[in-house]
């Protein structure tokens, strides 16, 4: 693989899309060299933005022998066929949340760019947070214990403060709202502290602003040994991102605002901070060796999969006002 990799940013549609072009001419290994975007005018105003070259025929930019790798920030009911076309064209992938809006897709995704050879990953920035990786320490040495309860909430204000896009709020081209936007992060946190697959789903979805869409969700979710999560999140509140996790044997808090770690134990009235480790290295850094290395993000791929089919099912217990049972195998 040359050095620096060069990459195409495709789509201009999600906010991210700027600053994954920026990680990419930040890292040492690789450069931005083109953009595109279906919409002309949008991707004209955003490759200037990037510093890249505008190319208007995305077969023309994937034809391109000095374009290794692309990032995609596309609307979410793009990334299908889009993705396709570029595991085809054999390009790396390091696209935006969700990977698909189904799990059939999602799957069909990650096959062809095994196929291709070319490595794929979705980010899912949290899961390598210092924050993280702190609540794994405490969770593998069982300072827990057996748990009980999560509850992990994530929210901005960009519904009522006006600086998310109203295409955000376009149901064809977002596939949902809150939830399946900012509220991807609490949700892949959950499945990593509790598990991937719980029992059962119910979710309420709300619109404050009266949109087409979500702009606030809660979603519950109860496991087959007793446990529950909650996943809060929204466009209508900036709230500070926290954490609580509950066990038999203890309590543990996070806060975003002041970053915050601290635990208690059961029948204690004292909280103890903790220490969290620096981040680990990103998901863009980890796309990076992948494609320096020949291997696949096997862990960051099945975690893509299990996010878009709870996803899905959340939006479906939404859609009926309905708990709906889990299955692992739910397309």
């Amino acid at each position: 693989m040359p050095n620096p990799i060069t990459v195409a940013v495709l789509g201009f549609w999600h906010v991210h899309a700027a600053e994954y072009a920026a990680r990419a001419r930040q890292h040492p290994d690789t450069t931005v060299v083109a953009a595109w975007d279906d919409d002309p005018r949008r991707g004209r105003a955003g490759a200037e933005e990037v510093g890249a070259t505008y190319v208007d025929d995305l077969d023309e930019l994937l034809a391109r022998d000095d374009i290794d790798a692309v990032t995609v920030t596309t609307a979410t009911t793009a990334h299908h066929d889009l993705l396709l076309r570029v595991a085809r064209a054999g390009k790396h992938i390091f696209t935006e949340k969700l990977l698909a809006p189904t799990v059939t897709e999602a799957e069909q995704l990650i096959a062809a760019a095994d196929q291709a050879g070319v490595a794929l990953v979705v980010s899912l920035p949290r899961l390598y947070h210092g924050y993280t990786l702190a609540i794994l320490e405490q969770l593998n040495a069982e300072r827990l214990g057996r748990l009980t309860y999560s509850r992990i909430r994530l929210s901005h204000d960009g519904a009522v403060a006006g600086w998310l896009p109203e295409r955000f709020y376009d149901p064809q081209a977002a596939v949902g709202g809150a939830l399946s936007d900012l509220g991807c992060h609490p949700i892949y946190l959950t499945q990593l502290f509790l598990g991937a697959s719980p029992a059962t789903v119910s979710a309420t979805y709300g619109s404050v602003t009266e949109r087409q869409v979500e702009d606030q969700a809660v979603v519950a979710l109860g496991y087959p040994d007793g446990a529950i999560g909650v996943v809060e999140t929204g466009f209508v509140s900036r709230d500070p991102f926290s954490i609580e996790l509950h066990g038999l044997k203890a309590s543990l808090a996070y806060d975003g605002t002041e970053n915050l770690l601290r635990i208690r134990s059961v029948g204690s009235d004292t909280w103890d901070s903790l220490s969290a480790p620096l981040d680990e290295e990103d998901a863009f850094g980890r796309w990076v060796r992948h494609i320096q290395d020949g291997t696949r993000a096997d862990d960051n791929l099945a975690r893509a999969v299990e996010l878009t089919r709870l996803v899905v099912a959340s939006n479906s217990s939404a859609a009926s006002g309905a708990t709906v049972r889990y299955s692992a195998g739910a397309r």
